[in-house]
């Protein structure tokens, strides 16, 4: 594969992990999908480790909420040829926005929203780049969050 296909592979998973947080059926497909099986994701409130569970942790934390969409620039991707497992692995960082749309009812401000740097590694696997981890810094928000969940 030429590199920048590679780079457009690897873009197109925080893509499609952005796209499918708002629009898609999270489920263990959708993850494999996009994730390693020994995948960590971290957020500021929480996170998740491994690909067991992973969707299930992504709808539980997304149902907080009415809806929600997540806006991401495109990727900076950093490429490196070979790992130290002989694969190859590539980061990347992006912006993020993400407004989440409280449930009707709340008494606070319908919306929460949210700018974010995700920062991420992908490794080239036997079916193709998966994300091995990816995580999120919260630079602003605006609005009051979802309470916190624990860590897994």
């Amino acid at each position: 594969m030429h590199p920048a296909e590679e780079t457009d592979e690897i873009r197109a998973l925080l893509d499609r992990y952005l796209i499918g947080l708002d629009d898609e059926e999270l489920n263990d497909a959708w993850a494999s999908r996009l994730f390693t099986r020994d995948a960590r994701v971290e957020f500021p409130m929480s996170g998740h480790k491994g690909l067991d569970g992973l969707a299930a942790y992504h709808r539980e934390s997304l149902a907080a909420f009415a809806a929600t969409q997540h806006l991401g620039s495109p990727a900076v991707v950093d490429r490196q040829i070979e790992g130290e497992d002989g694969r190859g692995r590539a980061r990347l960082r992006a912006n993020l926005v993400s407004t989440h749309v409280h449930h009707p009812g709340g008494t606070g401000r319908p919306l929460f929203t949210a700018g974010t740097l995700a920062t991420g590694e992908a490794v080239r696997t036997d079916d193709g780049w998966r994300l091995a981890s990816l995580s999120f810094r919260v630079l602003w928000t605006e609005g009051t969050p979802a309470a916190p969940k624990a860590s897994r």
